[in-house]
């Protein structure tokens, strides 16, 4: 199965037999929060999940997003009506990099039917809801494990043996500016592979032969390299690791992320461009 969704398909499996679950989680780093936007319209039926509350723990030692707990995660969308054969779709703003969040942590936790409206909200055509469903509890019950995962350490040593992506804008790999984080740059040995490449003006992700001639000109090599990808806090790397899945290969995400690693005044902090 695909892990992504056009807008078209969305509409027509809503209005089948066996409509799938909608999750609206439009979410911005450092902006607004988004549910006065899902309140002033949404996918109708769509039941609006709160990222930084609801898909992550607080932020601390682990980063500024860190995985929730699993336990609560399964509670909220068991809220949001997700049953553990329910198909899921979810979307955010358009930029896709909430959107991806939920999708890892569904799959991640063992969710097998889950895509990312391709493109978000502003791809949607069709009519808008301000009516705030009420879904009957779900059943999904989360079991962690079902997607590769890093930590600091497994980060380090793939950036050695295998290939570790960074997700963030080239300037923050290279250490010219740092808005958020403690330091600039970049863990040693990383690859520096923007999230915003995997898209194209419109938001929606490139053809999958396209991202895989991305990935491969970056050094991936299907079977026979393991990937891994980190970002800021774990959020845009998860668009990045739906990116690799569409062009056919299964990365590690390091969900703590440079937020995690440059936190630690022991680990080294590498600038400068890319060695490749």
């Amino acid at each position: 199965m695909k892990p992504i969704i056009s807008a078209s398909e969305c509409m027509s499996e809503s209005a089948g037999p066996r409509p799938p679950v909608l999750l609206d989680v439009r979410w911005q780093l450092g902006g607004p929060h988004g549910r006065p936007d899902y309140e002033a319209g949404h996918i109708p039926g769509a039941v609006f999940v709160d990222l930084d509350a609801e898909l992550a723990g607080p932020a601390g030692s682990g980063g500024r997003h860190p995985l929730p707990d699993p336990a609560e995660f399964g509670a909220v969308m068991r809220r949001a009506g997700v049953d553990r054969d329910s198909a899921v779709i979810v979307y955010d703003g358009g930029q896709g990099w909430a959107a991806s969040r939920a999708w890892w942590l569904l799959r991640w936790t063992g969710h097998r039917d889950v895509r990312v409206l391709d493109g978000g909200l502003a791809a949607w055509t069709g009519e808008l809801s301000k009516e705030t469903p009420v879904p009957a509890e779900g059943d999904f019950v989360p079991e962690p494990g079902a997607l590769p995962l890093l930590d600091a350490d497994g980060a380090a040593a793939l950036a050695r043996s295998g290939l570790l992506f960074d997700a963030r804008a080239a300037e923050r790999y290279r250490g010219d500016v740092e808005p958020i984080d403690r330091v600039g740059g970049h863990i040693p040995g990383a690859v520096s592979a923007p999230t915003a490449e995997n898209v194209g003006p419109d938001g929606r992700f490139l053809a999958a032969d396209a991202l895989a001639a991305r990935f491969a000109g970056l050094g991936a090599e299907r079977d026979t390299v393991d990937v891994g990808v980190y970002c800021g806090s774990g959020v845009s790397g998860a668009h990045e690791v739906l990116a690799l899945e569409i062009a056919g290969y299964r990365a590690a995400l390091y969900a703590g992320s440079w937020s995690q690693w440059s936190g630690d005044e022991s680990r080294p902090v590498a600038t400068g461009p890319d060695p490749q």
